[in-house]
Formats: C-alpha cells, structure tokens, sequence
C-alpha cells in the first residue's frame, strides 16, 4: 500500500510539473537545505562557543551578503561563489537568532526542536500544496500578501508609542498566517519563473530559506510564551 501511494504521488508530481522544472525544484530546495544547515551551525556557534555572537553585527553582515548574491547574476559559471554567498548569508542568520533561541532554552530547552519539527510541517505542507494546485492559483496572493505586510508594518509602528500587548499578539499571529501565505506565492512564482526560463535557482532558493526562518522565529515566540503562561499558572 505504502509502494502504491508513493508511486501515485509522484505520477501525480509528473502530470504537474515539466521535467526542467521538477529538475530545477530539487536545485532550489537542495540550496535552501544547505542554506538551513548553515543557519544551523551559526545558532549553534552563538548558543554553545564565545567565538562569534548574534546581534547588529550579524544583521549587517547578512545584509551584505544578501546584496551581493543579488548583485552578481547567475551567469552559469559564478554558482559556487554565489554559493558563497547564500551560506555567508544563512549562517549570518542563524547568528540573528541566536538571542532568540538563547532565551528559548532558558524558559524549555524542549521548545527549539518542537519548533523546529512544526516548522518543517507547516513548511511542507504548504509548499506542496503549492505545488499540486492550480499553478497560477497563488499567484494572485500577491497584492493581498502585500497589503498585510503594510498594515503589520502600520501596527508596529503604532504599538512602539502605545505598547499594547494585545495589538503586539495580533502582529505576531497575523504575521505568521501571513508568511503561510508567502510560502504558497513564493513557490508558485518559483515555478512560474523557470516556466519564463529564469534558471537562478539560488536566488529563488533564498526566498524560501526566508519564509522557514520566518516561520520558526514565529514558532520559538508563540511557543515560548504559552510555555511562560503555563509556568505561570504552576506557580
């Protein structure tokens, strides 16, 4: 039963997408894979040595690197240096959340692999469903995607001269709900751009290594206080 439902899916997998596409998605999601262990290892140098610490610094630098991947173009020739430059830019990453995770362990130890596994789910389920849907279809997400992405930018910015808790929740929750929403868009237009012959596959990589960075930082927030919440009530 289990040979069957894994050959029905990727016959399925095969009427959907053209053969250079589906070659071009294993690109994609290879990049962003080494992208993750990357971040990874970052996370891992800021929580557990003294070497390197998460903070400006590390933002500057994955800015810098993020403008240089995106200021050399693929030419066929430059993907290892620009390689370079998507794991330069991950493990800068992987350093910014480094506080984050930091205090995570301080509050459960346990959160940062639930989250972590959460992630993965969320991430695969709505990135296949992306991909098994009507190509186009999320496509259209865009204008709505944006238009969120303004009003939590409007709600920040209100909430840093009133500082309501309520109105913070809401930025967080809409925030994810919303980068649920970008990883549907984003993997249709990844598509929809190889189907143009747009072949920089890491470049598209990096916009979904943002979207799981995004959604884990969410995931160690939302988990992080009910953990504190239910602390609280034990007390």
């Amino acid at each position: 039963m289990a040979s069957i439902n894994i050959d029905s899916f990727f016959n399925s997998l095969n009427r959907k997408l053209e053969p250079q596409i589906q070659s071009h998605l294993k690109d994609v999601y290879s990049s962003m894979a080494i992208a993750l262990l990357s971040a990874a290892i970052g996370g891992y140098i800021h929580l557990f040595t003294n070497i390197l610490q998460g903070g400006l610094l590390s933002a500057l630098c994955a800015i810098g690197f993020v403008i240089a991947l995106y200021s050399t173009p693929d030419n066929g020739k430059n993907r290892t240096t620009r390689l370079m430059y998507l794991i330069g830019f991950a493990f800068a990453s992987g350093l910014g959340l480094g506080p984050l995770m930091e205090y995570t362990i301080l509050v459960n130890p346990t959160i940062i692999p639930t989250a972590f596994l959460s992630t993965c789910v969320v991430f695969g389920c709505f990135s296949l469903s992306a991909v098994f849907s009507d190509q186009r279809k999320y496509l259209y997400l865009g204008g709505t995607l944006m238009s969120f992405l303004s009003l939590l930018l409007m709600l920040s910015i209100i909430n840093l001269f009133i500082g309501s808790k309520l109105l913070y929740q809401i930025h967080l929750y809409l925030a994810f709900f919303v980068v649920c929403g970008f990883i549907m868009y984003d993997t249709n237009l990844i598509i929809e751009k190889r189907r143009r012959g747009d072949t920089d596959y890491i470049s598209h990589s990096v916009l979904l290594f943002l979207d799981f960075i995004d959604i884990f930082r969410y995931l160690l927030i939302i988990l992080t206080q009910k953990e504190e919440r239910k602390q609280r009530k034990s007390k």
